[in-house]
């Protein structure tokens, strides 16, 4: 009994231990990409006007505008890459589907001789080979995994990129703008929220990363509030040459 205990005490240890984390980042990669492209293009663009010595309704001005193009922009952009890589695998789906139907057994072949590569015994991967390829639709799962790296089940959809990267951009790009709409009339205030935004983006990306939460949001808050600078200077240098 208490040997059966002490393995079972062992499996939950090693359960508990063993759970990885998203490599793939998921929903939370491209959502807080977004957001941070957002927030770092809008306030390089706010204070680069900004530094040129304008009213402050220019500002708000550009900055709602930043935003709109931005989120359009970034949406747009999203459709037709996603969209476009969608094309492309279900015309590779298409052939496989096609090779399938007019040569199962060279495909069973196929499939067997992957597995033989990978290790498997030659008579047992000729046996699995045969005992997935009954099910035509089930073949081309298996096919489109092991040579196209895809699962036909979960091709991303272009519509659900779009309006998430929309969302995540107008969401960041949204935060210089804020204390401005609340009556704000100089910039630190707006200069302060979103460098708060930049860090705690950041440090939400240390979720899908090796790195620490404080290195990766003062990581990214040193890389936005650099573009913040520099744009500035230049507003400032050209505001002057302008004037």
């Amino acid at each position: 009994m208490a040997i059966i205990e002490t393995e079972a005490a062992l499996h939950e240890a090693h359960r508990d231990n063993h759970t990885h984390r998203d490599v793939n980042g998921g929903w939370l990669r491209p959502a807080v990409f977004g957001a941070m492209d957002g927030l770092v293009s809008n306030l390089a663009l706010m204070t680069g006007v900004a530094g040129g010595s304008v009213s402050q309704q220019t500002i708000v001005i550009t900055g709602l505008a930043g935003l709109a193009a931005g989120a359009f922009s970034m949406a747009a952009g999203e459709y037709t890459s996603v969209a476009s890589q969608r094309e492309l695998v279900q015309a590779e789906l298409d052939i496989e589907r096609r090779e399938l139907r007019k040569h199962p057994k060279d495909e069973e072949r196929e499939l067997a001789a992957l597995y033989v590569s990978r290790g498997v015994e030659p008579q047992l991967a000729r046996e699995v080979a045969r005992q997935l390829s009954k099910d035509p639709e089930q073949a081309l799962e298996i096919h489109a995994r092991e040579e196209l790296g895809i699962d036909p089940g979960d091709l991303p959809s272009p519509t659900v990129a779009a309006v998430s990267s929309f969302g995540s951009f107008a969401l960041g790009a949204l935060l210089p703008v804020l204390p401005y709409l609340l009556g704000a009339t100089v910039l630190w205030p707006a200069l302060l929220l979103a460098l708060i935004g930049l860090f705690a983006c950041g440090a939400v990306v240390a979720k899908v990363t090796a790195r620490s939460w404080w290195f990766s949001g003062l990581r990214q808050l040193a890389l936005g509030g650099a573009a913040a600078g520099v744009t500035y200077a230049l507003g400032s240098l050209f505001g002057t040459a302008v004037g």
